[in-house]
């Protein structure tokens, strides 16, 4: 199949891209690994015990919450603003935001700044997606751009689980922060790393041509939340927001507890090798999802009903899920990291799909308002309850200790959220070939 090549400044456009959505999963995927010892150092709690869990839950949910809102703003801003102003203050905003994060003195001041990074993060993929799908008129180049981009999201888990493990094994040689080596406080810091290149080549930034057109002829109108529930639009709203609800439930709800059930496989190494331990299982992870997101970029432009390609991932989901959760993550570390390898991709192969989707199915005035309510109230809002849920459910969940319990709390939502996204699927619309403008 041969594609339209591109130029030098879609190039620039990309790459700008590639590195937003790394670092929005390095951002949102930082948090299963550092949150275990940084409540250790800043709450004072005992792993497992009601106050331990309902930090968790407060850390994961309440800057999802916090995403949600501002997120939806920030869709609404990408519209009225246009999409390169907004992603790279978003871009901006959640790597200063990380790297406050890692001078945090209480769990009060971790929440506060991992609520402003949540914010960045989620406006950044709205303006993304929809700055991406307008830059390229060929729906099958715009098809591969959109699914390879995304596929960067997943390097960006890599990346943050290559840190962590850095962090934990060198963290005695870097410089100490009030007094301490501690590497949950470095991770944090290196969020700041996609900042420093986004100043140096915001200059060089075009805006959405199809955007930039609107605007000067006078025929951008201001977008208003309440068209995407008219009733062209209706059915498409609703459906979407319940399927991206259940593609973030399995992701908060089950995969992100993993780096606390992991220590359970390994009781009898010392803190050190436990957290590389987890690491390990993570990178493993990770190559899951990045294998989720190519297999998606393929599929995406070979498979025309989008219905039955979600559908695909959401059954193969439904097979793995209670077998890593119920039985894997309680018997072998082995097992759990082959499982964990199949549900990183199955999972994250369904958020590449998310951003193929959304911008095909809204006009150009209602593109970033449409995805953001998808994404933020469905994704960000909904879908991340499941983490709090998780934890909650785990305090009562049958098991011999707090790691098997948070297993079976994890496997029950992590099962469920697919059995209703694999129902509402067969309601998801098929959308059109091309753009709407």
């Amino acid at each position: 199949m041969n594609l339209p090549s591109l130029t030098r400044t879609q190039w620039l456009i990309c790459f700008v891209a590639a590195l937003g959505f790394a670092f929005d999963i390095y951002e949102l995927l930082m948090l299963p690994l550092i949150v275990r010892p940084a409540l250790l150092e800043l709450a004072a709690a005992p792993p497992g015990s009601a106050e331990f869990n309902h930090w968790v839950g407060m850390l994961f949910y309440v800057p999802a919450v916090c995403g949600g809102i501002f997120g939806l703003l920030g869709g609404w801003l990408t519209d009225k603003l246009g999409r390169r102003r907004v992603l790279v203050w978003s871009i901006l905003l959640y790597g200063f935001s990380a790297f406050a994060a890692g001078f945090s003195t209480s769990p009060e001041m971790l929440l506060f700044f991992r609520c402003t990074t949540f914010i960045g993060v989620s406006v950044e993929f709205v303006a993304a997606i929809a700055w991406l799908a307008e830059l390229f008129s060929d729906q099958k180049q715009r098809e591969a751009v959109l699914g390879w981009t995304q596929a960067f999201s997943s390097v960006g888990g890599v990346l943050v689980t290559g840190a962590y493990y850095l962090s934990v094994t060198y963290g005695e040689s870097f410089p100490s922060i009030y007094g301490g080596h501690e590497a949950w406080r470095y991770t944090l810091i290196s969020g700041l790393i996609p900042a420093i290149p986004l100043m140096i080549i915001r200059p060089f930034l075009p805006e959405s041509p199809m955007w930039e057109k609107k605007r000067a002829e006078g025929a951008l109108r201001r977008p208003r939340i309440g068209e995407i529930f008219q009733p062209r639009f209706f059915r498409t709203t609703i459906v979407t927001t319940i399927i991206v609800a259940c593609s973030y439930g399995a992701a908060f709800g089950a995969i992100q507890h993993v780096p606390r059930i992991v220590p359970g496989l390994a009781q009898d190494a010392d803190r050190i090798v436990q957290e590389q331990t987890v690491s390990q299982v993570q990178f493993v992870q990770e190559i899951g999802g990045v294998s989720g997101r190519v297999l998606l970029a393929v599929l995406v432009v070979l498979i025309v009903a989008r219905g039955n390609l979600l559908r695909g991932f959401q059954v193969c989901g439904l097979i793995v899920f209670p077998l890593v959760f119920f039985y894997a993550a309680t018997n072998n570390l082995l097992l759990l990291q082959a499982g964990m390898f199949l549900a990183g991709l199955v999972t994250i192969a369904q958020f590449s799909f998310w951003g193929n989707y959304l911008p095909r199915v809204y006009p150009t005035r209602l593109r970033g308002t449409g995805e953001s309510f998808a994404a933020n109230i469905g994704g960000r809002m909904l879908g991340t309850f499941a983490a709090l849920l998780t934890t909650q459910l785990a305090t009562i969940a049958p098991g011999d200790n707090q790691y098997v319990k948070l297993a079976f709390a994890a496997g029950v939502v992590g099962t469920a959220v697919h059995v209703i996204g694999i129902i509402a699927s067969f309601w998801l619309p098929e959308p059109g070939g091309e753009l709407e403008d």
